[in-house]
This record gives C-alpha cells, sequence and structure tokens, in this order.
C-alpha cells in the first residue's frame, strides 16, 4: 500500500515536473526540468520494480539514469557554446 501511495506521489511530481519544462521561462529552467523528469523515472522505475517483483528493473533505471546524465551534460554544453565537440577537443583525439 504504502509503494503504491509512493508511486502515486511520483506520478504527480513527474506531472509537475513537465509543467515546469513547457513554461520554463528559459533554457536552463527547462533542461533542468527534463532532467528531475528523469530522474523520477528512474525512481518511478525501481518502486514498479519492486512492486512487480522484478529486480531486473533496477538494471533498466540504472542504465537510464546513466543516459540521462550524460545526455543533460551534452544539452548544456550545446547550448553554453553552440557545438557538442570544440576544436580543442578534436585536436586531443
Amino acid at each position: 500500500m504504502i509503494l503504491a501511495t509512493t508511486a502515486i506521489a511520483l506520478l504527480i511530481a513527474m506531472m509537475m515536473t513537465l509543467i515546469r519544462a513547457i513554461l520554463g521561462p528559459s533554457i536552463f529552467d527547462r533542461v533542468l526540468a527534463v532532467n528531475a523528469f528523469g530522474t523520477k523515472i528512474v525512481l518511478f522505475l525501481g518502486v514498479i520494480g519492486f512492486l512487480t517483483e522484478r529486480p531486473d528493473f533496477l538494471d533498466i533505471a540504472l542504465l537510464y539514469a546513466l543516459i540521462n546524465f550524460i545526455t543533460t551534460l551534452a544539452i548544456l554544453r550545446f547550448f553554453e557554446s553552440g557545438v557538442l565537440i570544440s576544436h580543442e577537443d578534436k585536436e586531443a583525439e
């Protein structure tokens, strides 16, 4: 019962972060809201995996967390400089 309530609370929080992502005054607010939404998805996957007694959901949640983190860094770098890979990074390779 408590985990079902937690899942419902996470869904409500996810809806609130989607509203923030749509209405955000700046692009950085929107990126932060999308990152928070991804974090809530990771938590939701963990709760659903526990409710359904499928521990393999935790592996999916960890993979999604890693992808969410890397994507957020890439998007912020793109909006900061306008390119994903700078000339200095290409020369270092």
